[in-house]
C-alpha cells in the first residue's frame, strides 16, 4: 500500500490525483501556498492542479459577478403573491414563513427551487409557489436515489457500500472509508473493498 504523500509545493500530479484530500488540507496548502482559498472542493482541487502543473498562482476570483441592483429586503419586507422575484433574491426566514403560510407546513426550500428562484427575476411568488409544486410533484414520482453531488465523496462510498452490502452495518463502511481514502487511486465503493477486512 503507498504511504499517503504531503501535501506540499512538492506533490507531484499524479499523487495530488490519485489521493483523497479533505476540503481544510486543501485551503491550507492554499493559504500556504498564497492560492485563492475560496470556492468549493472541487473548484479549490482544480486551482491547486493547475497550480501544480503550470506554477500559475490564480488570484482573481471567479468571473465578475453580476452587480445587484434590486435593494428589496428579503428579510423584512411584506411579502404577497404578487411580489416579484429580484435581482438580489435571498432564501431568508422571511421567505421560508411566507411560503409555509402559502403552502403548508410540508414546505422546505430544495436545491432545485432554490436554483429557480435565483434564475426567474421578475416572475412572482404565485408562479414560485406553481413551480414548488411542480418540482415537489415529480420529485414524489421519482424514487430513485438523489444524486449525490461529487464533491460529498463520503456519502457517496457510504451509501454504495450499504446498497451493496445490506446486511452489513454503517460502522464497517465508515471504517472501510476511512482505509480507502488513505490509498491511491479513486475513492468509490468497490466490492474489493471488503478485503481490507481480511
Amino acid at each position: 500500500m503507498d504511504k499517503r504523500p504531503i501535501l506540499n509545493k512538492d506533490i507531484s500530479i499524479n499523487d495530488f490525483q490519485e489521493f483523497y484530500w479533505l476540503k481544510e488540507e486543501l485551503v491550507e496548502f492554499c493559504r500556504s501556498e498564497g492560492l485563492l482559498t475560496t470556492g468549493g472542493k472541487i473548484e479549490i482541487s482544480g486551482r491547486i492542479e493547475k497550480y501544480i502543473k503550470t506554477g500559475e498562482k490564480h488570484l482573481k476570483s471567479s468571473p465578475n459577478k453580476v452587480k445587484v441592483e434590486s435593494k428589496f429586503d428579503w428579510n423584512n419586507e411584506k411579502l404577497t403573491l404578487e411580489t416579484k422575484i429580484t435581482d438580489n433574491y435571498k432564501n431568508t426566514e422571511n421567505v421560508r414563513e411566507f411560503f409555509k403560510n402559502e403552502i403548508g407546513s410540508q414546505f422546505k426550500f430544495n436545491v432545485r427551487f432554490m436554483n429557480w428562484m435565483k434564475s426567474n427575476t421578475g416572475k412572482t411568488l404565485a408562479d414560485s409557489i406553481s413551480e414548488w409544486k411542480k418540482i415537489k410533484t415529480v420529485s414524489m414520482s421519482n424514487q430513485k436515489a438523489k444524486e449525490i453531488a461529487p464533491q460529498f465523496e463520503y456519502n457517496k462510498y457510504l451509501r454504495d457500500f450499504l446498497a451493496d452490502n445490506p446486511t452489513l452495518n454503517r460502522d464497517l463502511g465508515i471504517k472501510l472509508w476511512k482505509l480507502k481514502k488513505t490509498m491511491r487511486g479513486s475513492n468509490k465503493y468497490e466490492r474489493e473493498d471488503l478485503e481490507f477486512l481480511k
